[in-house]
């Protein structure tokens, strides 16, 4: 409120015993209205706004301060800070005993809340007093800081991935000219042996150097994915039909599907909707997705492919009927190397989060041990690629 106000309500307050019934309902209305608009203000603010006393009670708490701290100013029930904020007063504890002093000068905390919700929260407090010898107060300012370090958390993990990444790039390149090496001697090996033929001892070299090769061949794709993952290309977007793609990739991977004796079961109508996309990197989508799928299903069982839409989105659905993942491995799968496959490399994932992500798409998985795993792709549709925010 401003300085004339308070002046004159104090002139008013000054002839209060002077008042008749008539000029103290006045008097009492103007309060009321002071403190309703007072209240409006606060309740307005997007920060918490407390006011405690020495020992912990909450004289005043706005809206904001009640949704962070879960306040509720029930009848005949003292609040206590330190209740509802636990490990908070023995922080604020001073020289002379627990809580906050009226010496203390501005002092700033921050803490995490499990309820209501799980947040951080930056405290300020302050002291002060109603007039001379009157009982010390303080008035607290809380905000709501989750964002701000979840992203300074999410800088700091990007730089270290980006620094692991830098290093582990340059240690997969170094790796390659041995590879190459290797390659290039084996195969001189290989044809000497060819001259020594039908001996037992040229047959088991033989067979050791294939078995070399079959190594370096493994060692060299893991190279290439791993490139792959950590050197992204942009997308080179244009509009594709998700259904064509699809079944391109079904028809090149047609020969395996049969000899693991699995049964296709596709939903995928002409009709769909264009997105804009990377033809070929979704086809690495769909392949590393089905392999995955032919890989969960080494007896036989079924794949399941739908597609379908909504007025933004366009959903596809790949489906098994394999082993299933383990409830703790569920959280980790897009993890570069983690892998419950023989010899995999855990990067096929990895690789389908990033493409996604680059098309502005979504992955979701759902898997049950035993049963099967549901693997969700959501891509936008051509004309929701660029949204306009309401009243821009």
């Amino acid at each position: 409120m401003s300085g004339r106000k308070s002046s004159s309500l104090d002139k008013v307050l000054d002839r209060l015993d002077r008042l008749d019934a008539a000029g103290l309902r006045t008097l009492v209305q103007r309060l009321a209205r002071e403190r309703a608009l007072l209240d409006t203000v606060f309740n307005t603010l997007q920060e918490g706004v407390l006011v405690i006393t020495a020992d912990g009670e909450i004289d005043y708490a706005n809206s904001a301060a009640a949704r962070l701290i879960g306040f509720k100013d029930e009848a005949g029930a003292a609040a206590t800070l330190w209740r509802l904020v636990p490990g908070l007063r023995a922080s604020l504890e001073g020289a002379g005993g627990p809580g906050p002093k009226q010496g203390q000068p501005l002092v700033t905390r921050e803490f995490e809340l499990t309820y209501p919700a799980p947040r951080v929260v930056r405290l300020y407090m302050v002291p002060f007093s109603e007039g001379e010898g009157g009982a010390p107060r303080f008035a607290i300012i809380l905000s709501d800081i989750t964002g701000e370090k979840k992203s300074t958390a999410e800088l700091i993990e990007n730089e270290k991935i980006s620094s692991i990444l830098l290093l582990a790039a340059g240690v997969a390149h170094e790796l390659g000219n041995p590879l190459n090496s290797l390659t290039i001697h084996l195969q001189l090996i290989e044809r000497k042996l060819k001259k020594l033929r039908g001996s037992k001892e040229s047959e088991s070299l033989t067979d050791s150097i294939r078995i070399c090769q079959d190594e370096v061949t493994r060692l060299d794709g893991i190279i290439r994915n791993f490139l792959e993952a950590i050197r992204p290309r942009p997308p080179d977007l244009g509009e594709v039909n998700i259904a064509e793609i699809i079944e391109d990739v079904l028809r090149f991977q047609g020969k395996e599907l049969a000899d693991r004796r699995l049964v296709v079961e596709g939903e995928l109508p002409a009709s769909t909707p264009v997105i804009m996309a990377d033809r070929n990197q979704l086809k690495q989508v769909f392949f590393n997705l089905v392999k995955n799928a032919m890989e969960a299903m080494p007896a036989g069982g079924k794949l399941t492919l739908r597609v379908g839409a909504d007025d933004d989105s366009v959903f596809i659905r790949i489906a098994d009927t394999g082993s299933g993942i383990k409830t703790e491995d569920l959280t980790k799968l897009f993890s570069p190397y983690h892998t419950t496959k023989t010899g995999g490399h855990g990067l096929g994932l990895m690789i389908v989060q990033r493409i996604m992500r680059d098309h502005g798409g979504h992955v979701g998985i759902e898997s049950k041990e035993g049963v099967g795993t549901v693997v969700t792709l959501q891509f936008p549709q051509k004309h929701r690629r660029v949204r306009m925010l309401p009243g821009a």
